[in-house]
């Protein structure tokens, strides 16, 4: 049995045949799934997506990119929901900040008020977080640090930067996902290792980062078999054992 603990089913890329993609991720292995709360726009989506299928479950949240829309009241709409397993996908993504020097201080200003706002949401409801870090690991560990409650979380799509692994004693966990089987992944594969067993997750960030051999195609669930080969390669275990380890850790950090 595998968890995929983040795939974006709420995107429109899904709306003509997401029941061929539960049921092949499902014929593969893949038990449950966990829809990340990015775009404010698409929320009720994932709502009613978890709603009509028993093994889906969300997350409220506003990825850094959308930080300008974001509000709190919102989320607190669906936050008690009885599938609402987490907050995020949050953080902090410096790759695309404008050129101009007070554009960027204002935009690295919004995107922490927002960040810090989701960390308090989590630790206000007792659900963990779901962070999305991109070029901004110093920031991303100091608010972490600063802020979090003890329910910690997962950093989505795991950036192989080894000064976050001080983060597992605050119970975050580490997803993993197609990045582990590109070519160029070589950061990534090095400090693979030093990730606690018990703090691993899988993830497909579905449909994006496609898991060779089928890069450049829509990225699915069924894809997780794909990542879990490749962690129990560089994890000398079986494959088998490698999704038992991490659908236990996904069970235990989201509760389901």
């Amino acid at each position: 049995m595998i968890i995929d603990t983040h795939c974006h089913l709420d995107d429109a890329r899904y709306n003509d045949d997401l029941d061929n993609v539960l049921e092949n991720a499902r014929q593969k292995g893949v038990k449950k799934f966990i829809i990340p709360g990015a775009d404010p726009k698409s929320l009720e989506r994932a709502v009613m997506i978890s709603e009509q299928y028993g093994y889906v479950y969300f997350a409220v949240g506003v990825h850094s990119y959308d930080a300008e829309n974001y509000d709190r009241n919102f989320l607190e709409k669906y936050i008690s929901h009885p599938k609402c397993v987490a907050v995020g996908e949050c953080g902090l993504d410096y790759y695309r900040l404008p050129e101009d020097e007070e554009k960027i201080e204002r935009e690295k200003k919004l995107q922490k008020e927002v960040f810090i706002d989701q960390i308090l949401l989590a630790k206000r409801y007792k659900k963990p977080l779901i962070v999305h870090i991109r070029e901004s690991s110093s920031d991303c560990l100091e608010l972490l640090e600063t802020y979090t409650g003890d329910k910690g979380g997962v950093l989505h799509c795991y950036n192989a930067d080894e000064s976050l692994l001080k983060l597992a004693q605050y119970n975050f966990y580490y997803g993993i996902g197609g990045v582990l089987t590109f070519k160029n992944a070589r950061k990534l594969i090095n400090v693979y290792p030093k990730i606690p067993l018990e703090k691993l997750l899988i993830e497909t960030d579905a449909p994006y980062l496609t898991p060779h051999p089928h890069r450049g195609e829509r990225n699915e669930p069924s894809y997780t078999t794909l990542v879990a080969e490749k962690m129990a390669e560089l994890s000398s275990l079986p494959q088998e054992e490698i999704s038992k380890i991490t659908t236990e850790n996904a069970q235990r950090l989201f509760g389901i």
